[in-house]
């Protein structure tokens, strides 16, 4: 086992004070958007070996990846960790953005190399060669868009806008009325495409319709039945104005997670988090492909090539739960699971659910690792390394304990779920 140090992201849509309050350490001064929990080449964590020497975790993997990952997962991934975990704190909202298949990803890539992009350069798509399907569990409420909503409903949505305009005696904007015809297609992925090219494109039509909606819903028009879709119009154009995934969000699923609550988003789905603190795990990628809502290089073209035009439910995702306090998440994705561990003061261990790898963060409490190899105690806000040939460990409350002990881990996705036992 290895305890870690890990990477942490100052991007300027963080939050300053939720990472550190969550992890119980000094605030840096600065955005804290992201805390990066893995092996990827961006920013890899720390391992700290039991010399006290440090290294890279991906270049620790690399020593020896069948002994640290195990001969399934390098057979399946390669030599890499497949998953990278991340706490998420959103102060204000991440781009409009989707994720490409991982056939593109490699593509794309490629392509980009071919051309001599160098791999930071601000104009670079694809800054490596994996797919980036992901989930997010909210620690504290979390608000997102996320994917298509049904057009029918979209629809309503906007003829309830273009009855606010009575109130600033302005015309409704043609924009809207266009918006209205391409979701009455019969065909639901050829309208949801040609409303959403008809945004993204930008231009100044799109800036000035955008602004005449906002106008005419702070007008003092009732916002209501839809009074989240139509302040997060408001909010947006605030932070925003006149850009395109302004309206764009008029399409999304406009959604609210309650702490507790996950959501899981494969490749192609448009999203754009806004708010709110999360567990995010990924397949090991930072691959984005923005739209709007970003001051960020935006290359509609090949965002075009990536959206996956259908409508979707919300995908929420709910957990295998055993007997002893594990909660067990598993999207539909190979690389990846997350496992929510509670330990009150004195509770029997729990064996971790792994497969493969692991990584674990304490975000309460502490808790004490035990494995046939080593053990190792892990503080709030500690995390720690775990080598497939580690397998099976126990996760125990400290002794002595006077608080409830709560951690998260992340390994590849297994074939069998929680044990009862």
């Amino acid at each position: 086992m290895y305890e870690l140090e890990n990477a942490l992201r100052d991007y300027a849509w963080g939050s300053r004070t939720a990472i550190a309050g969550l992890l119980g350490r000094p605030e840096s001064g600065g955005p804290e958007a992201e805390l990066w929990i893995g092996a990827h080449p961006g920013a890899p964590s720390i391992a700290r070996q039991s010399d006290g020497s440090e290294t890279p975790l991906d270049k620790l993997i690399a020593s020896d990846p069948e002994h640290f990952l195990g001969s399934e997962s390098v057979e399946e991934f390669g030599p890499r960790l497949p998953f990278l975990a991340k706490i998420l704190a959103a102060a204000q909202p991440l781009s409009l953005q989707v994720h490409p298949s991982i056939e593109q990803a490699k593509a794309g890539f490629a392509r980009e190399n071919a051309e001599g992009i160098a791999p930071d350069a601000a104009n670079r798509n694809y800054r490596d060669d994996n797919h980036k399907p992901e989930m997010i569990f909210a620690l504290t409420p979390f608000e997102s868009l996320c994917g298509f909503r049904d057009p029918a409903a979209t629809r309503k949505i906007l003829v309830h806008i273009g009855s606010c305009f009575d109130l600033i005696e302005t015309e409704v904007p043609p924009l809207l009325t266009e918006l209205l015809h391409f979701l009455e297609n019969p065909d639901e992925g050829a309208g949801l495409r040609a409303a959403f090219e008809r945004l993204i494109q930008g231009g100044e039509d799109v800036s000035d319709a955008t602004a005449t909606v906002a106008a005419a819903l702070i007008s003092g028009a009732s916002l209501a039945p839809y009074q989240n879709e139509l302040s997060t119009v408001i909010d947006l154009n605030e932070q925003y104005p006149g850009d395109p995934g302004v309206l764009v969000s008029l399409l999304l699923n406009r959604i609210s997670l309650a702490p507790g609550e996950a959501v899981y988003l494969p490749e192609g789905k448009v999203h754009a988090y806004l708010s709110g603190l999360g567990v995010e795990v990924m397949a090991s990628s930072d691959n984005v492909l923005r739209g709007g809502l970003t001051p960020k290089f935006i290359d509609v073209p090949e965002l075009l090539r990536t959206v996956d035009f259908t409508s979707v439910a919300v995908p929420m995702l709910n957990p295998e739960i055993s007997a002893l306090g594990q909660e067990l998440y598993r999207p539909p994705f190979r690389e990846f699971q997350l496992q929510r561990i509670e330990l009150a003061p004195g509770s029997a261990p729990v064996p971790l659910a792994q497969s493969g790898a692991a990584v674990v963060i304490v975000v309460d409490g502490a808790v004490y690792l035990d494995s046939p190899k080593g053990d190792l105690q892990l503080a709030r806000g500690g995390s720690a390394f775990l080598a497939a040939s580690e397998a099976p460990v126990n996760v125990h409350a400290v002794a002595g304990a006077s608080a409830t002990a709560v951690a998260f881990a992340v390994t590849t996705a297994s074939g069998t779920g929680l044990s009862a036992a």
